[in-house]
């Protein structure tokens, strides 16, 4: 009876000191992002890595995978659904299958500035589209700015006309497809990671982003035009597995929410300073001309790129499309 009773208590022992041991186990918090790390969203990931791991030791563990390292533009998602990464930041662009109201961020020439984005973002209508794929298992956490987007080709581009016959390379987003049907281009859908190679063999002939992107992805040594258009946003959403985020402790939630308060500011402070220095080091290169446009030119693309918000207009909201114009007025 007494040695029963011993490997009773043992066997009980020995499980307890398991269980304290798989408690004491860091929660592992894979970060997958596409871009380089001297981007907005590369420097804003090691960022969060640096005060999860500070705030919370030996709580949080976050891996941070660059440059599509673990998965690329197209898997990146499905793998947060599925469990294998917890923390994604994809351009607002990638979420039109989970709900149409974000293609609001894609309409050209909406914005007159990053300020105009960042008001309508943190505005009631902004905040909700945050958790508007709730039921889908997605919540968005915060913005991250990356800035307003150029369009870069092998033709110089200073009105809506040179554009056409073009190839631009664009996201997965039917608003930008028909952005570019809007000028008579044809928009090629391309990962990101295929983007300097697409531009380097002809496949596509044209590309728009910010400035940082452009620069890290060394566009601009296959561009020899670049168009400083402004003409929309390209932006992210830091986002997480829903049911994951809700099975936190409440105490490691409540932290990572306030340090992600933290980095979206800081993100968004550095990414207009990130894309001027990105833009001067590609004036330096001497690789690419820089066009400007004048505020005629500028209205010429405007005027034929504007007819898209109408037709989307059924599925983003009117009043939602209001809401982000009324963000142009200070």
């Amino acid at each position: 009876m007494f040695n029963l009773t011993a490997k009773a208590l043992a066997c009980a022992l020995s499980l307890a000191i398991a269980g304290m041991a798989q408690a004491a186990e860091p929660i592992v918090i894979k970060f997958s992002h596409v871009v380089a790390e001297n981007t907005p969203k590369g420097q804003g990931a090691l960022l969060f890595k640096k005060l999860a791991e500070e705030r919370l030791p030996g709580q949080v563990k976050v891996e941070v995978y660059a440059n599509s390292s673990l998965f690329g533009d197209g898997k990146e998602m499905e793998a947060l659904l599925l469990g294998d990464v917890q923390l994604i930041a994809p351009s607002l662009a990638k979420f039109e299958q989970y709900t149409k109201q974000l293609q609001v961020f894609d309409l050209p020439f909406l914005f007159d500035d990053i300020a105009a984005v960042d008001r309508f973002q943190q505005s009631a209508a902004g905040q909700g589209l945050l958790k508007s794929m709730e039921s889908k298992n997605i919540t968005g956490l915060a913005y991250w700015h990356n800035g307003m987007k150029q369009l870069s080709a092998n033709k110089a581009l200073y009105e809506p006309k040179d554009a056409r016959g073009l190839k631009f390379r664009v996201q997965a987003s039917a608003v930008l497809e028909e952005q570019f049907k809007a000028v008579r281009a044809n928009p090629r859908k391309m990962s990101f990671a295929e983007v300097y190679q697409g531009l380097q063999t002809g496949v596509v002939n044209g590309a728009e982003n910010p400035w940082s992107n452009i620069y890290s992805q060394k566009m601009h040594e296959v561009q020899k035009f670049i168009t400083e258009s402004d003409h929309g946003v390209l932006d992210y959403m830091l986002i997480t597995n829903t049911s994951f985020w809700n099975g936190l402790p409440a105490e490691v939630r409540s932290e990572l929410e306030k340090i992600n308060v933290e980095v979206a500011a800081e993100v968004n402070k550095q990414a207009d300073a990130l894309n001027q220095e990105a833009k001067q080091s590609i004036v330096d290169a001497k690789s690419s001309e820089i066009i400007q446009l004048t505020p005629e030119q500028r209205g010429k693309w405007r005027d034929a790129m504007k007819p898209v918000w109408k037709k989307f207009e059924g599925d983003i909201g009117a009043d939602l499309i209001k809401a982000a114009e009324a963000a142009n007025q200070q």
